[in-house]
């Protein structure tokens, strides 16, 4: 028999550029953190596993705030711990490093707590709405792996995904004719402006536009457990490479798992477009916004006026 698609929540950041824990930050009109929101969407989509990647700094006040609301909603709860010191045998942490090693590695430490199920993956303080939960466990419900891996990822149109705060982090994709995914960049300063959305790789000397219906990745991805295999083969290369040039700061990227895949031939990644618009705060200015557009969504119906939990 299948099994059933659980889902993954990256959790482990403390939101640097935000300040503070922001995964339990209240948003919602009876208090509701962002991430409640996802739970809610995704138990509704027929997840009844979660499997949330933390630290070990975070666990007592995200245990209290978010477990709890978790377990409130029907899920089975499990814990994975994205620690500096989870690295291959043969491997040290670098003097000074304080930086996690990307979302790659997130997936990694999570291995026994994924198992052999599909899976999706979610940032926790990015709100995706419901349609995107809904797509990836119907394809993760009735997809498996043949020649290549059975992936798929849900994109956003990038109009909807940007903040006017600041700069932003998006991964641009390129699909082909049956809407598989070709090649999936990430750019890391995105930024709107009066005639439109540009992104520059120079500090702002040069910039380049991207049309606002590009579709992107906001990390809302369905994998097979192939994946974690293909992320652990790649680690060790990818801290040879980078270690000596970048030991403080390089990142094994969840993205860059699936692009060596896709290269290969390995993958076939599915993008499932989903019609919500993406909501978050990468920065404490985007919280109004964010509260308001839950307020509305509340009174339009599509979440309880009262508490989402219990």
């Amino acid at each position: 028999m299948r099994e059933k698609p659980i889902l993954v929540i990256m959790a482990a950041g403390m939101g640097s550029r935000y300040g503070g824990l922001k995964q339990i930050d209240p948003v919602g009109p009876s208090g509701e953190a962002i991430i409640d929101y996802s739970l809610y969407d995704a138990r509704r989509a027929g997840f009844e596993t979660v499997v949330f990647i933390i630290k070990h700094e975070i666990e007592e006040p995200f245990k209290a705030a978010v477990g709890a609301r978790a377990l409130q909603a029907g899920f089975e709860v499990r814990y994975a711990y994205q620690q500096l010191d989870c690295l291959p045998e043969g491997f040290t942490v670098p003097d000074g490093r304080v930086k996690p090693w990307g979302t790659a590695h997130a997936i990694l430490t999570a291995e026994q707590a994924i198992g052999s199920a599909p899976f999706a993956v979610i940032n926790a303080d990015d709100y995706y709405g419901p349609q995107g939960f809904k797509l990836v466990y119907d394809y993760l419900s009735s997809h498996a792996d043949g020649d290549r891996y059975a992936w798929s990822m849900v994109g956003f149109l990038l109009g909807n995904t940007v903040s006017a705060n600041g700069s932003v982090s998006r991964g641009v994709c390129v699909t082909d004719e049956h809407s598989n995914l070709v090649s999936v960049t990430e750019r890391t300063c995105i930024e709107p402006y009066d005639g439109g959305i540009h992104y520059t790789e120079d500090g702002g000397a040069n910039w380049t536009d991207l049309p606002a219906d590009t579709v992107v990745s906001m990390n809302l991805w369905g994998f097979t457990p192939g994946y974690v295999a293909e992320a652990k083969a790649g680690f060790v290369a990818f801290l040879k490479e980078n270690l000596p040039v970048n030991p403080l700061k390089c990142e094994y990227y969840l993205p860059s798992v699936v692009t060596a895949a896709l290269q290969r031939g390995d993958a076939d990644v599915h993008v499932l477009t989903s019609p919500d618009k993406w909501h978050g705060i990468t920065y404490r200015e985007d919280k109004p916004e964010l509260v308001a557009a839950l307020r509305r969504m509340s009174k339009d119906g599509l979440y309880p006026k009262d508490k989402l939990f219990g």
